[in-house]
């Protein structure tokens, strides 16, 4: 099955059962049968919807970076370090 809106790359290899979702853009072959992939580039389902769960924190994480490295500075520099 392949989602509308797919890109793939000419001259690959699509295993049987292979299951693309819309909108994704396919770059190397897919070798193994029944694999389901989503995204640009493709990954495998699971490694998708892993990325995309910490991308939509990644504002808060980038909050909590700035944070961490502040009070970094401010020890170095109560220690005299920098």
């Amino acid at each position: 099955m392949i989602g509308g809106q797919t890109g793939i790359v000419g001259h690959l290899k699509i295993a049987n059962k292979t299951n693309i979702g819309a909108q994704s853009g396919v770059m190397k072959s897919i070798t193994e049968e029944g694999t389901k992939v989503f995204g640009t580039p493709s990954l495998n389902l699971k490694n998708y919807l892993q990325s995309y769960s910490k991308f939509k924190n990644l504002p808060e994480i980038e909050a909590r970076l700035n944070q961490l490295e502040e009070k970094i500075l401010n020890l170095r520099q109560s220690d005299g370090i920098e």
